[in-house]
């Protein structure tokens, strides 16, 4: 056992922003929600840009609230959580850190890790409910239960 101690960086762990979505899919987000199928259109924003954070979380959102079986916006959420954890470690982010709401890059992945959560929970998967839930403070300790980003749509 060394008696060396644990490095601690001043400033604490290292925090993860992401790039932002392309202004061409946050347009095409705007107006398929506006949309008279907004289901269709944002999975059609989905189809087209697969690695968008937003496009996923918002699919998930839209699902949740417009009454569709949960497993879709289960799915949507888990892989728009998925795609997430991909951007992340693509952003030079290794498993620790903070991926804070604060930055709205950020907020496709944690919108998504959210409705994961939700939905997990409204199905009985309490225990991806509640690993989720401790996710989320840890990528965030200022993340409560009730952040706006975690209890409805398009938070």
């Amino acid at each position: 056992m060394s008696d060396a101690g644990v490095p601690l960086l001043r400033h604490g762990p290292p925090e993860t922003v992401l790039p932002p979505e392309p202004d061409e899919v946050r347009a095409a987000l705007a107006a398929a929600a506006a949309s008279d199928d907004p289901v269709a259109s944002i999975g059609a924003v989905c189809e087209r840009w697969p690695e968008s954070l937003e496009a996923w979380a918002a699919l998930g959102e839209t699902l949740e609230s417009d009454g569709a079986p949960r497993a879709l916006a289960y799915a949507a959420f888990r892989t728009g959580y998925h795609r997430g954890l991909d951007r992340l470690r693509a952003s030079g982010w290794r498993g620790s850190g903070y991926v804070r709401w604060k930055y709205p890059s950020n907020r496709g992945f944690l919108r998504a890790l959210s409705g994961l959560q939700r939905v997990a929970g409204r199905i009985g998967e309490t225990g991806e409910a509640e690993r989720c839930a401790l996710f989320l403070v840890q990528l965030d300790p200022d993340w409560p239960p009730d952040h706006p980003g975690a209890p409805g749509p398009h938070g």
